[in-house]
Parts: structure tokens; C-alpha cells; sequence
């Protein structure tokens, strides 16, 4: 029996796996931590959520959301996972980041058709069947590896973790939950700031000196939905009014204001201890960072248990060197899945990995390949980050844009709500012929 090789034990090399192994096809999973560590990774653990805990919406008439559905229906196995470690979030599908990649690596660990090898991985065997999933994070001597495979030069950008600080370090005379609008329970602290407090906290922020870039990162190409809070800053004072700090909908019961600015936590892990800083993605110094969060009016004796920090994200040129399916154009031994791709988001990487696996399996058992339509998500996502018309190809995440278009009357296309439920729709249609 022919032996698949995983690169990779993130999100879409876990996802991968499971789905080869529950088809009863063989897997070498080499991961290289604790071995070699990433700079951003924290522990040894599979499916290590790295920057924030939030997968966003669930809800259908969101492209993210639309996205784990359809995962849902081709059998997805780290959704359950998933569920099994939510945490409260409002709209957003959180989850207790410690407790999830626990259970991904014991259910991996337990599978009897998952061998699990712990060491870098410095050459490719093209006369393997492989599936790359080592993520942005790939150390240099596999990069370098793959792009003589490929033949392309690298892309890259850069990508930034929030802060996370204890929940017992927040000062509740100031702090109120709520979710935004009131909607659902009250998920999130809401840290109000007025007009003077908000200018000294920006007044810090754009004057807080940076970790210093390494020379090859002096031109940093940032992911617009990720950007550094200090970036987001220096595009004008009112700009994080009407970005991770907007105040809109969020009033606090206390006092019937709706403050200037508001700073969100977020939930981090199942018991609530730990609260992540939302939309504070950094490259500030630390020094900088435990000011510049204490000057925050509730979290003036913040306890930070992680700070903010910024690396570099590397992934493929997938419009030149990528088919729909996921498989090399150069190698058919080779698939590509997760961020390496140039698929952006938590759920993204998940979904690129399912259907990685997937057609891994069809590969191995001389089956058609399956190319999803681009009436769904997933579908959209793959034709999207392999589309050789290109000229300037970025990380994308899930979005309705991507979708193929849909025959619909002018008054219901004017309807966000009504528009996005007839696509949703239809994708959960199309990926349930292909069960």
C-alpha cells in the first residue's frame, strides 16, 4: 500500500491527515516542533491556533460561516473538534485555542493509519505522494527547497498576534459586557475610552517605537485584515474609531453613553481566564505594549500573559503553480494546502487541507480529482488563489465577491441579507451532490 507524506501538523496538515486516514490510506505526518520551533508557535501541539481564538461567523449568510457548512457536509474533522472547544463569542465561533489543538493531537496520536515523525523536513521526493501543508510559518531551508521545486519566486507578507492579558487584571468599574448592538449574550468586555483618553492612548500608539524589521522584511507587504494596530493608526487619528475600536453599538447600560472609543476582549479560553485584546494585532516592543494597553482605562493593572508579535508569512505563487484541485501543475504527486497557498483565515487553511486530503485519497486510488464549482465557497476559494490571470496575486480569505454570480431579480440583489441567502443556498446544494 502506497504511503502519503504530510509536511506540516497545522490546522491543514491535521485536517489532512484525518481525512487520508479515515479512508484507510497510510500517513507519515512530519511536523518539526518541538524539534525546530517557528517563532510564533508556543507549544508541540497539532492544530495550533497561533493568532487569534476566533474563526468568525457561523451564520450562512456569511461567506465564513457558509464556509464551515460546507466543510460540515464533505465531512470536515476538525469541525466537531471545534465545537467540542467553543467558547462564548457572540456571532463569532471561538474556541479554548489550548483545549482544541490538545484533541486534534490526541485524536491524531490515536489513529493506528497516522505515523507521526518530529523533524524538519529539508527535501522533497518527487516521486512521493505529498501533501505541503507547513504554513506560513515553513522554516527557509523548505522554502527554499520548495521554490527550486516550483520554480517561482516567493510571495510574503506580515502577519501580527494580539496581546492576551488575564481576565482577574480587569477592572470591572470601567469594563461592561456586551456584544455589539446587543445581540445574543454578552460575550465581549468593552473597555470605554472618552475623547481625552482616547487621544493619550493614540498619542502613545503612534509614537511607540517598533521591534526593528531584519533587512529582508524592510519592504513588508501587510494582509489588509490583519494589519498592525499601529499601522491602522498612522492612516489618520480617527481611523481605529472606525476600525477594531469603533464604538457603534455599544452602550453601556450603566450610564446610556456611547462612548468615543471602545477597546473589545475576546474570550481566549474555556474557562474564561484569559481575554484576547480584539483588532490589536502588534509589532510595538513590549515595553511599549504593557504601556500602551495600560493606558487603556480598565486595564491599568493588566496582567499581559502574551504579548503582541509580528513574523513573516510565506506562501506560494499558486496562480502559476497550482490546479483547482489543490495538485501541483509541475508534480501530480504533489498537493499544496493551508496558508501556503495564499488562503487566508483559520477556516480557510482547515478547508484548503479537507480538500487537499480529499483528492489525495482519489489521487492514490486513481479516481477523478474533484474541482468544487465556484457556486461554492470552497469551490470559489481554489479557482480564486489558482486563477493564472493574475497580475499582482495576494492572500485572500472567504468572501461573497469570489462567488460565482447568481440570475436574481434587481430588489432582491439590493438586499444583502436576501442576496447572500439565495447564494448560500445554492452553495449548500452544489456541495451536497458532491457526497
Amino acid at each position: 500500500m502506497k504511503k502519503v507524506k504530510i509536511i506540516g501538523g497545522g490546522l491543514a496538515g491535521s485536517e489532512a491527515s484525518l481525512q487520508l486516514a479515515k479512508r484507510g490510506i497510510k500517513v507519515e505526518l512530519y511536523e518539526m516542533r518541538p524539534e525546530k520551533q517557528t517563532g510564533a508557535h508556543k507549544t508541540e501541539n497539532f492544530a495550533e491556533f497561533v493568532c487569534s481564538n476566533s474563526l468568525g461567523s457561523y451564520d450562512t449568510t456569511n461567506a465564513s460561516g457558509l464556509l464551515k457548512h460546507e466543510m460540515e457536509i464533505l465531512g470536515s474533522e476538525l469541525m466537531p473538534i471545534i465545537f467540542e472547544a467553543q467558547v462564548p463569542a457572540g456571532g463569532a465561533l471561538a474556541i479554548d485555542r489550548e483545549l482544541f489543538s490538545k484533541k486534534v493531537t490526541e485524536k491524531i496520536e490515536n489513529n493506528p493509519n497516522i505515523t507521526i515523525i518530529r523533524e524538519e523536513v529539508t527535501t522533497l521526493d518527487e516521486d512521493t505522494p505529498t501533501i505541503i501543508a507547513s504554513g506560513p510559518l515553513t522554516s527557509d531551508t523548505l522554502a527554499t527547497e520548495i521554490k527550486n521545486f516550483l520554480g517561482e519566486d516567493y510571495l510574503y507578507f506580515f502577519d501580527a498576534i494580539a496581546p492576551i492579558i488575564e481576565k482577574d487584571s480587569i477592572n470591572f468599574d470601567k469594563a461592561f459586557y456586551l456584544n455589539r448592538y446587543n445581540k445574543g449574550d454578552a460575550d465581549y468586555i468593552n473597555c470605554p475610552m472618552n475623547k481625552e483618553e482616547y487621544e493619550n492612548f493614540y498619542n502613545i500608539l503612534i509614537n511607540a517605537p517598533k521591534i526593528e524589521l531584519k533587512s529582508f522584511e524592510k519592504d513588508a507587504k501587510f494582509f489588509e485584515s490583519c494589519l498592525p494596530i499601529e499601522v491602522i493608526a498612522s492612516r489618520g487619528v480617527d481611523t481605529l474609531r472606525f476600525g477594531p475600536l469603533k464604538p457603534v453599538g455599544l452602550v453601556d447600560e450603566r450610564t446610556g453613553i456611547e462612548n468615543y472609543a471602545v477597546v473589545q476582549l475576546r474570550q481566549d479560553n474555556k474557562s474564561a481566564s484569559l481575554y484576547n485584546l480584539v483588532g490589536f494585532q502588534t509589532n510595538l516592543k513590549w515595553g511599549s505594549q504593557k504601556e500602551l494597553i495600560q493606558s487603556i482605562p480598565s486595564l491599568e493593572n493588566a496582567n499581559i500573559v502574551r504579548y503582541g508579535v509580528m513574523h513573516r508569512n510565506t506562501f506560494i505563487n499558486s496562480p502559476k503553480s497550482l490546479n483547482p484541485t489543490l495538485q501541483s501543475r509541475k508534480n501530480k504527486n504533489f498537493f499544496f494546502a493551508g496558508q501556503i497557498t495564499g488562503t487566508e483565515g483559520y477556516t480557510e487553511s482547515i478547508a484548503s487541507g479537507l480538500l487537499a486530503g480529499i483528492n489525495m485519497a482519489r489521487f492514490i486510488n486513481n479516481e477523478e480529482l474533484l474541482e468544487l464549482s465556484q457556486e461554492t465557497v470552497l469551490g470559489a476559494l481554489t479557482h480564486y488563489i489558482t486563477f493564472e490571470g493574475h497580475t499582482s496575486f495576494q492572500p485572500i480569505n472567504s468572501n461573497w465577491g469570489i462567488l460565482a454570480e447568481m440570475e436574481m431579480d434587481r430588489k432582491v440583489r439590493k438586499n444583502k441579507k436576501m442576496k447572500n441567502e439565495l447564494l448560500a443556498n445554492r452553495a449548500l446544494e452544489k456541495i451536497k451532490t458532491y457526497v
